[in-house]
């Protein structure tokens, strides 16, 4: 799949005796350098009507114009899914991921994820890697995440991340009493023998992982659990490792114990939830553009309230 584009500017005066690429780089932050590059030297540029070299150091006040085709990711197609949009602006999407839906196509799970999803909802995220994503959440996990629309945008994402200043905050119901809150902090790498789990392993990569209690209810405890990191199953993995699995998790709850004199109905109900109970709760962020601190939360999805519901239930 490819996009016509058609691009038009004046070179600054400003920008006298610098190197071209370095000129459209600026003119043009939707497209790397190094896509722009590729378009100089297929001749898909021209300054003042002449194809040049991305070296050639411009005088400043020609006429740049690039019609280029835009290669797009042809392997995941648009798809009408149903997106709980948050926030939008023309650098940034908010949503509200329910559990159940793939953030990436893979192996197994080919269409039907947030990235199709994302694809129909904005054509426009076809030029970014991976329509725009830049972190993800389990499959079975809900809650918040950020897509950038512009390249500057995720550049800006991208290195928040990096530099652990994207606030994660999240909803975690975790089997067994816990007495206090913490902090976990242990490398989490590919477990040893099975290849579908992470684990706490020597030479992992760091994470960490602070929760508090935020509401101990039979046989589990509510827990809020901020995010230091972001390695994949952080949470599943590190409270695991604390001997408290999350509820309803079918690859780190192992065969969980519930209290004997726990009441039936509860029982029944910690038995039968069918995913990890772990929701991404709230999302604090830079604005890539302004500046701006922001921040959303969503609340519980039906599932997870209506089992904190009869859980309370005397």
């Amino acid at each position: 799949m490819t996009q016509q584009i058609h691009l038009n500017a004046q070179i600054p005066a400003a920008a006298a005796g610098r190197r071209l690429d370095q000129v459209l780089a600026e003119l043009f932050p939707d497209y790397s350098r190094s896509r722009l590059q590729q378009w100089v030297r297929a001749g898909e540029v021209r300054l003042d009507g002449e194809v040049v070299a991305a070296r050639y150091k411009v005088f400043g006040g020609e006429r740049v114009q690039i019609s280029a085709e835009l290669a797009l990711d042809g392997e995941v197609e648009p798809e009408a899914i149903a997106l709980e949009v948050r926030y939008r602006d023309e650098h940034l999407l908010v949503v509200d991921k329910p559990a159940g839906l793939v953030v990436h196509p893979a192996a197994g799970n080919p269409r039907g994820t947030l990235q199709n999803a994302l694809l129909h909802y904005e054509p426009r995220l076809a030029a970014l890697p991976r329509a725009g994503i830049v972190h993800r959440l389990d499959k079975d996990t809900s809650g918040l995440m950020v897509v950038a629309c512009s390249l500057p945008a995720h550049q800006s994402l991208v290195a928040q991340l990096q530099a652990r200043t994207v606030q994660r905050q999240y909803q975690a119901l975790a089997l067994g009493e816990v007495t206090a809150g913490g902090r976990v902090d242990a490398p989490i790498g590919r477990h040893p023998r099975d290849r579908l789990r992470m684990a706490v392993v020597a030479g992992g990569k760091p994470a960490v992982t602070h929760y508090r209690v935020l509401e101990r209810l039979p046989g589990c405890t509510l827990l809020l659990a901020r995010l230091e990191t972001g390695r994949t199953h952080q949470i599943r993995v590190h409270l695991a490792s604390i001997r408290h699995p999350l509820v309803g998790d079918p690859l780190y709850g192992g065969r969980a114990r519930l209290p004997r004199a726990l009441p039936e109905p509860q029982r029944v109900a910690l038995a039968g939830f069918a995913r990890q109970a772990l929701h991404a709760w709230r999302l604090e962020l830079e604005h890539p553009a302004s500046g701006e601190t922001l921040a959303w939360e969503a609340g519980l999805p039906e599932d997870f309230s209506h089992l904190l519901t009869q859980l309370r239930s005397p």
